[in-house]
């Protein structure tokens, strides 16, 4: 539910605006200069905006595409991201975006062509190299697909680039605008998963995942790349039993000739986001249990991440080749 809707004056004829406020007819726009004056806001409390986000709609000035960090990566030396929106649907306790921003308020920045001006200035500049562009990390790349349009606005775009790849990041099960398309094939739809009894207690407002798995079974039947994404691996009680649970159940359910990748990856926080984070959830046990600080990071220690990170390889090389496995550590 939007609590308010904030609309930048330079865009407030914009037809993609125009197109948003008609799907909000209940709601009085308040017209704003700059977005920064809302989200930006000095002590606002994200735990209390997150029950009653506002809906910001802004004009993204630069930054369009940003160079991932060294080691985030599916097969490509050529990585690149992008945010048209700020904010998740979802509240999930381990999610870095609550340590990112002091507003748990969703933008949405609706200049996509100059997000696609920024892109194609990307791939003109390394011509027929092979490139991945990642959506889904400031965001998720589908759960606001309803109000926003980004998908059915960008697919179309993406499908022109034979050398280039596009992943789409989510734990939402709207998939509408996949499901009346044909599969485009060098677009990637990757689905965040954890065990079930991890995700119960904190995946908060995400779909279950046992129907995040039934949707990338009916994605995969038609067709699309599916991307498994076991990011962040996250430690507890009885966790190799449930991780096994798991992957059994993921590939018992899903075409295994439709899994473009697989990522796993360590929970990690840089030191500020982390203490950050930990004071908006101080009764986390998922924050509170055997993290420890390395270096500027807080994670796990040295010995509970390699042997979580072997242990599921070990699991996943019984079903998947280990070509399609990828190690993730990067932090945005």
């Amino acid at each position: 539910m939007i609590n308010q809707i904030y609309i930048e004056n330079e865009i407030k004829y914009h037809p993609r605006v125009q197109s948003i406020l008609k799907k909000f007819k209940r709601k009085t726009p308040i017209y704003i200069d700059k977005y920064a004056s809302v989200f930006n806001k000095k002590n606002q409390n994200f735990r209390i905006q997150k029950k009653y986000p506002s809906l910001i709609l802004a004009k993204k000035k630069s930054g369009y595409v940003l160079k991932t960090p060294p080691d985030f990566g599916i097969g490509n030396s050529n990585n690149f991201y992008f945010s048209h929106m700020y904010n998740c649907l979802y509240d999930c306790e381990y999610c870095f975006l609550q340590g990112m921003y002091s507003s748990a308020d969703y933008i949405l920045f609706v200049n996509y062509e100059d997000f696609e001006d920024g892109i194609k200035e990307k791939i003109n500049f390394l011509k027929n190299e092979k490139v991945t562009f990642f959506s889904g990390y400031d965001c998720d790349s589908l759960a606001f697909e309803k109000i926003s349009g980004f998908v059915s606005y960008f697919l179309p775009f993406f499908k022109k680039f034979s050398n280039v790849e596009i992943e789409l990041r989510t734990k939402s099960t709207q998939m509408d605008p996949l499901l009346k398309l044909e599969p485009v094939s060098n677009c990637i739809v990757a689905f965040s998963l954890l065990p079930t009894e991890i995700a119960d207690k904190t995946d908060h407002k995400a779909p279950t995942i046992k129907k995040r798995i039934n949707k990338i079974s009916e994605l995969a039947s038609m067709g699309w790349k599916i991307g498994l994404r076991f990011d962040p691996l996250i430690h507890g009680e009885n966790w190799k039993n449930i991780y096994k649970e798991l992957f059994a159940d993921v590939f018992k359910n899903i075409d295994k000739k439709a899994i473009h990748s697989i990522t796993l990856g360590p929970l990690r926080f840089p030191k500020a986001m982390f203490k950050k984070i930990l004071g908006m959830n101080p009764n986390s046990k998922l924050l509170s249990d055997v993290l420890v600080l390395r270096g500027n990071k807080i994670s796990y220690t040295n010995e509970i991440e390699l042997e979580m990170q072997s242990f599921c390889i070990d699991l996943l090389k019984k079903y998947s080749p280990e070509t399609l496995f990828f190690s993730c550590k990067g932090n945005f």
